[in-house]
């Protein structure tokens, strides 16, 4: 006999819905995470908004130092085009995304649309406390 069963019709069932269900969270969720990441930001890297003299300001108390040095060295390592961010003159090391969006060690679960946004979030999230410069593993202070 070549019937199906109510558990099998009903198997099947579900199946769909999950299916269904999960395409409707795929969608929704990846238009959301874009969008979040990094609105500014397209595919060809979105020129840095940093002025040709850097930007030095204090914010909640904190100095921020930003440059964009074509020729800039990070821990050690030649990263030209990356922009340097200081926090009461130590580094903090900083990251760009394949999406062009920017994160920190500080907030590295967060992204960001660029730099400048980026180290005044670290700022909020030191809560006063001293930044400890990122040292790649191996290496000493």
């Amino acid at each position: 006999m070549n019937t199906i069963t109510r558990r099998q019709a009903f198997g099947i069932a579900i199946g769909a819905a999950t299916a269904v269900g999960l395409t409707a969270c795929d969608k929704a969720g990846s238009g959301a995470a874009s969008a979040s990441a990094s609105p500014n930001a397209k595919a060809s890297g979105p020129a840095l908004s940093i002025p040709a003299g850097g930007i030095d300001e204090v914010f909640e108390g904190r100095r921020i130092q930003i440059t964009l040095d074509p020729g800039a060295h990070h821990d050690g390592q030649h990263m030209p085009g990356m922009p340097t961010i200081k926090i009461d003159g130590k580094e903090l090391h900083l990251m760009r995304n394949a999406d062009n969006s920017w994160v920190t060690v500080v907030n590295h679960y967060e992204t960001f649309a660029d730099p400048i946004s980026a180290a005044k979030a670290a700022v909020r999230d030191l809560q006063g406390a001293n930044l400890i410069p990122f040292t790649p593993k191996g290496e000493a202070l």
